[in-house]
């Protein structure tokens, strides 16, 4: 199985160019860059030991910044390498300072590629983040005994199911890592199963992620559009039929609560237009976010039909509705929110993330909900309770830094 693999490697390296040149054009790849996807090195090698951490994209590299942030302050950390996959997550790391930690791109997963650029980093532990599995990577960082771990591990049904159709290569990859440190009971179950050996589960690592700097200025940034309304919730990564549900809630409270609006950002955004006439065929008024102009007094439902400026605006609401959850999608992410201080609703279909979600119950910062009238009393009771938002904050801060700690215990043991 690996030399098949290895065969389709190297006839997706012969074209690996044009998919570069495309992806350039595209401006999903650096222009100087890319030929570190090649296996080339632009920095400096120093001596001494090396830790490697490599995320795919930008989730992934946020997640372990505590980490990297704390081995930074040890004397014995000499150099610290981390790689992703994607230009965004090349761009977030360089918002940090960090003084030990240089950024490389992935190189590709060929058996020759992957040789010169461990021969060149010589890593002394390789951490693998969530589910970044490279068959190629792996097999030869064990040929160099080099400690490998899968950190914040995360296996969904979906996934196993593909791994288990090619299960004796599966088993001769996932036997490779000295531990796995899994998010959830899930993962540590699909991890025995894959091969696994040594596997601890130990928490999310994204309760930990690096602390929000200039909240004050992102407040507002967000407030500015809002001056003289009233915001009632937002509803985040909504999918078709969930945005006309959460209009209809908004139509409901604003009865009891005139002069408000309800922001809406759409998982699709090419779906906006779509979304508009939906919702002002209820009687509702739509301000989209891309036009630039201020709100009026009239306006029901703010749109954000733009990227990247979803966090701006769940930090100026007390409660979210996490949109894939009324429809059979699996749900999404609900740290992010919860991290923020909102109180998070969401719908029944919540699969991908239930774990996560069972401990934000536990911790009443999460309410499942079915029905209008369900929503509406949970907006109701939280609409005014800043309060909670910062109980919220100050729960998610203790769940995140043991998290943090026990990780770093575990990595400690291999550096």
């Amino acid at each position: 199985m690996l030399f098949l693999y290895r065969i389709l490697i190297n006839l997706t390296l012969l074209i690996s160019p044009l998919i570069i040149i495309f992806r350039i054009f595209k401006k999903k790849e650096h222009h100087t860059r890319f030929l570190e996807k090649l296996g080339l090195c632009n920095n400096k090698r120093k001596l001494g030991k090396l830790i490697w951490f490599h995320g795919s994209s930008v989730g992934e590299i946020l997640s372990v910044m505590p980490l990297i942030e704390n081995l930074e302050k040890k004397k014995n950390t000499k150099q610290i390498l981390l790689t992703s996959n994607t230009l965004s997550s090349a761009k977030v790391f360089n918002n940090f300072k960090l003084k030990k930690t240089i950024h490389q791109f992935l190189p590709i997963d060929s058996n020759f590629i992957t040789k010169k650029f461990l021969n060149y980093w010589k890593p002394s532990l390789a951490i693998f983040i969530e589910s970044e599995i490279w068959p190629n990577m792996i097999f030869n960082l064990k040929n160099r005994n080099t400690p490998l771990i899968l950190l914040n591990a995360r296996i969904t049904k979906k996934t196993y199911k593909k791994w288990k159709k090619i299960s004796f290569f599966s088993r001769s990859i996932f036997n490779k890592f000295d531990i796995c440190l899994a998010q959830n009971n899930e993962t540590k179950n699909y991890l025995k199963k894959l091969g696994s050996k040594n596997i601890k589960k130990l928490g999310n690592l994204k309760f930990s992620e690096t602390s929000l700097k200039n909240i004050n200025k992102i407040n507002k940034d967000a407030k500015k559009f809002f001056d003289f309304k009233r915001i009632l919730f937002a509803a985040i990564s909504t999918h078709q039929k969930e945005e006309i549900f959460c209009a209809k809630i908004h139509a409901d409270l604003k009865k009891k609560y005139t002069n408000s609006v309800t922001i809406i950002i759409p998982r699709h955004i090419h779906r906006s237009s779509d979304i508009k006439e939906e919702i002002e065929n209820i009687g509702l008024k739509v301000h989209l976010h891309s036009s630039g102009e201020k709100i009026d007094n009239k306006t029901d439902i703010y749109l954000v039909d733009t990227f990247g400026e979803t966090k701006l605006f769940i930090k100026i609401c007390n409660i979210v509705f996490l949109g894939g959850s009324l429809i059979r999608h699996g749900g999404q992410n609900p740290i992010e929110a919860a991290r923020l201080g909102c109180k998070v609703i969401h719908g029944p279909n919540i699969d991908n993330f239930l774990e996560v979600y069972d401990l934000l119950y536990k911790n009443n910062i999460s309410s499942k909900i079915k029905t209008i009238k369900q929503a509406k009393s949970i907006i109701q009771k939280n609409l005014n309770n800043t309060f909670s938002s910062k109980k919220i904050r100050k729960k998610l801060n203790s769940i995140g830094n043991k998290v943090l700690s026990n990780n770093q215990k575990e990595i400690g043991k291999y550096i």
